[in-house]
């Protein structure tokens, strides 16, 4: 089960309705809509945690490990960092697409891929020009 439908299914569970939802998390009904949907994730920790919060699940019930990779990357490199991981955990999945690999093992695979990631964007922010930088973000 996929974030969005554990959304759907714990909404409905508690018997808020999407605008109700919404407007107890701080976003609009058309983020909550765009949640169920699968077409996008929080774009922060702190959403999960109150959307754990309100439905009275552990904050990991809600985020499996691809999609906490994705929401760090949005937090530490904006945008363009969440689209980096989600092109890689897409392409990583793909990989393992119909093949016989034990689920602990690919689980094994995507971390190691996601340590290379956070050890590329550290050694590359070097390379970074300054009008890129945010400086609230950097080491």
């Amino acid at each position: 089960m996929n974030f969005g439908d554990k959304v759907r299914m714990l909404r409905k569970k508690t018997g808020y309705s999407q605008a109700q939802l919404a407007q107890a998390l701080g976003v609009s009904a058309r983020t909550v809509q765009s949640y169920e949907a699968g077409r996008s994730l929080p774009r922060s920790k702190e959403v999960y945690r109150r959307l754990a919060g309100i439905f009275g699940v552990d904050l990991n019930y809600l985020m499996d490990d691809k999609e906490e990779f994705i929401s760090e990357a949005r937090e530490s490199y904006g945008r363009r960092g969440a689209e980096q991981a989600r092109k890689i955990v897409d392409e990583v999945a793909g990989l393992f697409a119909g093949g016989e690999m034990a689920e602990e093992d690919m689980d094994e695979m995507l971390r190691a891929i996601q340590d290379a990631y956070w050890i590329a964007k550290k050694n590359n922010r070097k390379y970074v020009p300054d009008k890129y930088r945010d400086s609230s973000r950097r080491d």
